[in-house]
Formats: C-alpha cells, structure tokens, sequence
C-alpha cells in the first residue's frame, strides 16, 4: 500500500503533463525564479501572453497540484505549491534546472515588471503607462537602462 506522501501514477501522468507545454513552462520558472507571488499581470507582462491564456494556463498548473492560488480584492496572486515532503519538490527542481537562457527576456520582464512594485505589492494593473513605457524599452533592448520614473 502507498503512504500518502506518494502520489499515484495518474498524479504524475497530470503533472508531466501540464509540463510538457512551453507557456506552463515559462510560468513555472517565472514563479521558481521569483520566489514570491505573482499578480496575474505580472505574469501576462512577463510573458507577454494574453489573459485568457494565461489563465487557462495557470488553471492547468493549478489542477497538476504545482500552484496555489491567493485572492486579495481585485488581485489574484500565484504561487509554487507547496512542496515539503513532496515528490514535487524533485520535479520543481527539474524544471528549475532548464538553462536561464531560453527564459531571458521573460526574466528580464519580470525584473522590469517587479521593480513597479510598491511594498512588495503589485499596484499596476494591466495597460498601465508605466508599464507600456519600461516595456518599450526591453523592446529597444534598453534592459540596462530600465528604470522607475
């Protein structure tokens, strides 16, 4: 008989599964590299995703057991689930392992998109002018001079 801390074969199947995608990828290791919870937005400016597809990315991520979620009012923030004790922590650190390089500019976005962070909370929602102007310049390839105005 399985203790509880194992998962069963179909656990797996799901969480191999929601990984094998190269956007639930990207969140995964925006949320790895973070460390902290992210705002939804946060994750759309990152990737440069829309909404909709963010969300039903996370949703995935979400059902595979591999993120929690947090409502505080209108926010609704991500965050690794927990993984004490947990064969997930051995996959987190797989995905972990994937080389810096394939995620840079979803890296340095998210760099650019914290840094508008006050109190190490997300206060900028989407189409801020803020935002669209730090953007603009990752775009340019300004990443070295990104700075909060």
């Amino acid at each position: 008989m399985l203790k509880s801390a194992y998962m069963n074969i179909n656990q797996y199947i799901t969480i191999f599964k929601a990984l094998s995608d190269y956007t639930r990828l990207r969140i995964m290791n925006i949320l790895i590299r973070s460390n902290k919870e992210l705002c939804v937005c946060e994750i759309m400016d990152s990737l440069q995703e829309f909404q909709y597809n963010v969300s039903r990315h996370l949703k995935e991520l979400k059902i595979a057991g591999l993120v929690k979620e947090r409502k505080d009012g209108k926010w609704i923030f991500y965050s690794l689930a927990e993984t004490k004790g947990s064969p997930l922590k051995a996959i987190l650190q797989s995905v972990k392992s994937i080389p810096e390089e394939i995620f840079l500019m979803d890296t340095e976005r998210l760099k650019a998109r914290l840094s508008l962070r006050e109190g190490e909370k997300c206060v900028i929602g989407l189409e801020s002018k803020e935002w669209q102007r730090i953007r603009n310049q990752l775009l340019k390839g300004g990443k070295q001079h990104v700075q909060k105005a």
